[in-house]
């Protein structure tokens, strides 16, 4: 089968690997439709990842093959692949946390393969089924929605409160389009990026900033509240100078969630943290049953999908172009993979 695999910051070759089988208790998968997401930028073109691996994990197909002892399942199926099995019996798992389980591993430390492949092997214990109405396009977008949805879960705003998302990427645009989703009527959306200024506008943004436009104040300020100050805080873009600029944007006892993940650490002003009572967390992953609320939530039709969904999808070999776009910011909305155009092994 066609695979892209990742073999150095910025080289990625499209090899022909072994078609996976199923296992006990496992699914081979068809992937017909892979995001292209904010980690596979860091994985593959700033060097996080492991050199051999296949990368992506937003991914939605057919099922083709159910392995032994796998009950519930059959050919032709359409699934999402979902989370992780986590362990089930450390004290997050028991929390109803499972992100954070303690037997997890971290992101990029292991080869493995993910869904740039025509075909992948998951636990059916992972999978989840697909609405028959819900598009296997709209479908992928259930992992990014999921993040979205748990970053809200950690700062749960409501309907009367303001918030200011940074960065208009994937991330930053599901969660303009929840919001909206929910009645907030005050969402603004700080992007450098023209392309995603008007796409945050698209799907619900009530207004845009650039960068520069955001006050800061000074660390002889600490207790200063800006003019526009917002309840809460969703850093989606993973950049050291939006970390630090949105802990300033926060009205006392405001929430800043750190949703982008980046490699240069931010530097914050406890005493402004202290003296406004701040709340900085981060977000990881998912909520437990988070995409199963993502798959619903895009299934009820309340999202503007076509608009979070670049119109046309890349083949394998568009791979390394779409992350080197979606890094300049060149790309707003989300794109999909199709490892089924231009096909060339059996």
């Amino acid at each position: 089968m066609d695979a892209a695999v990742y073999r150095a910051p910025g080289e990625i070759t499209i090899e022909a690997r072994p078609v996976p089988a199923a296992g006990p208790g496992e699914l081979v998968i068809a992937v017909e439709h892979c995001g292209v997401c904010g980690t596979d930028l860091h994985l593959m073109l700033e060097g996080w990842g492991r050199p051999g691996s296949i990368e992506g994990h937003e991914f939605a197909g057919t099922v083709v093959e159910v392995g032994p002892d796998v009950a519930g399942w059959s050919v032709g199926q359409r699934v999402v692949g979902g989370p992780a099995a986590r362990c089930g019996r450390c004290r997050h798992c028991l929390a109803g946390r499972p992100s954070l389980c303690a037997e997890r591993d971290t992101p990029g430390t292991q080869v493995w393969q993910g869904a740039f492949a025509a075909l992948k092997a998951i636990p059916a214990a992972e999978a989840i089924r697909v609405p028959d109405h819900l598009s296997l396009r709209a479908a992928a977008l259930a992992e990014p929605l999921a993040v979205a949805l748990h970053a809200l879960t950690l700062a749960p705003v409501e309907p009367g409160q303001r918030v200011l998302v940074l960065g208009g990427g994937p991330i930053g645009a599901l969660a303009v389009a929840v919001l909206r989703d929910r009645g907030v009527d005050h969402v603004v959306v700080c992007e450098p990026n023209q392309r995603r200024r008007d796409l945050a506008v698209r799907v619900g943004a009530t207004a845009t900033c650039l960068p520069d436009e955001l006050e800061v104040p000074s660390i002889a300020e600490p207790g200063k509240v800006v003019d526009q100050a917002v309840d809460v805080v969703l850093e989606c873009s993973g950049k050291v100078q939006a970390m630090e600029a949105g802990l300033a944007q926060l009205e006392r006892t405001g929430t800043l969630v750190l949703v982008g993940s980046g490699i240069e650490p931010p530097r914050f002003d406890p005493n402004r943290i202290v003296l406004n009572e701040l709340v900085v967390t981060g977000a990881f992953c998912y909520d437990a049953g988070g995409f199963h609320d993502a798959v619903d939530l895009l299934a009820s039709g309340r999202l503007p999908v076509d608009d979070l969904i670049e119109p046309a999808d890349v083949g394998l070999h568009g791979l390394l172009g779409a992350l080197r776009g979606l890094a300049a910011g060149d790309i707003a909305g989300k794109v999909l993979v199709d490892p089924r155009l231009g096909a060339t092994h059996a």
